[in-house]
């Protein structure tokens, strides 16, 4: 699978979504870009030029479009040396829900991403997912990311009437609200799990993996 399986992004040795996002580039540490949402959007774009090539039917495309937009997100935040980062990680005390992307914070506890491309009622799930966290973890934040601008702003303007009670935004990737919010995540403190075992999974991409990978960062 080659970097994204040596960084513990992937798991397994033949993931559809996986392969193709390695197709995509070379490199992802390769990749230029001034802000993080040009970022995104580089890498969205690639994939959009060959999606049709690569998956066959509607189905296939809905299930890897999410996959890839992770992969996309965490490629990111280790460009951005945002990290550790736990990828589809349970919370402890919090059960039946797997977030997205978590990170564990001295200042607030576990910061949450949910990636969704774009939502109709998926939001729902998503605040649903944030409540429970603060439920547990009264300081943590929870943000919906999203590549529609348009869905951003719905679940903000819900967020402000009351309707949006546990996310504390809706971001789109490809907009300046993210750039910003990428800012914000580089102010905390952020360091692996406590041995309580706050969060739980088997993929964390650590300093340590990136090393490995990249000797000369």
């Amino acid at each position: 699978m080659g970097l994204l399986q040596d960084l513990d992004i992937v798991k397994g040795n033949d993931t559809l979504a996986g392969n193709i996002f390695e197709k995509l580039f070379p490199s992802f540490m390769d990749v230029t870009y001034l802000q993080p949402s040009e970022y995104i959007l580089k890498y969205w774009n690639a994939y959009l030029q060959i999606r049709d090539v690569e998956l066959e039917n509607d189905q296939q495309k809905r299930g890897v479009n999410g996959k890839i937009f992770e992969y996309i997100i965490a490629t990111l935040l280790i460009r951005e040396k945002i990290y550790p980062i736990y990828l589809n990680a349970k919370v402890a005390f919090v059960p039946n829900i797997n977030y997205d992307l978590l990170f564990y914070t001295t200042d607030r506890g576990p910061i949450c991403l949910s990636a969704k491309t774009s939502f109709r009622e998926r939001y729902k799930q998503a605040d649903l997912e944030a409540i429970a966290m603060k439920y547990v973890h009264r300081r943590s934040q929870c943000f919906l990311i999203t590549l529609s601008d348009d869905d951003a702003k719905m679940v903000n303007e819900k967020q402000k009437v009351g309707d949006v009670i546990g996310l504390d935004s809706a971001v789109c990737a490809t907009s300046e609200y993210f750039n910003r919010l990428i800012l914000d995540l580089k102010k905390y403190n952020l360091v692996e799990s406590p041995e309580i075992k706050v969060i739980e999974t088997n993929q964390v991409v650590t300093k340590d993996k990136i090393k490995l990978v990249f000797p000369n960062l």
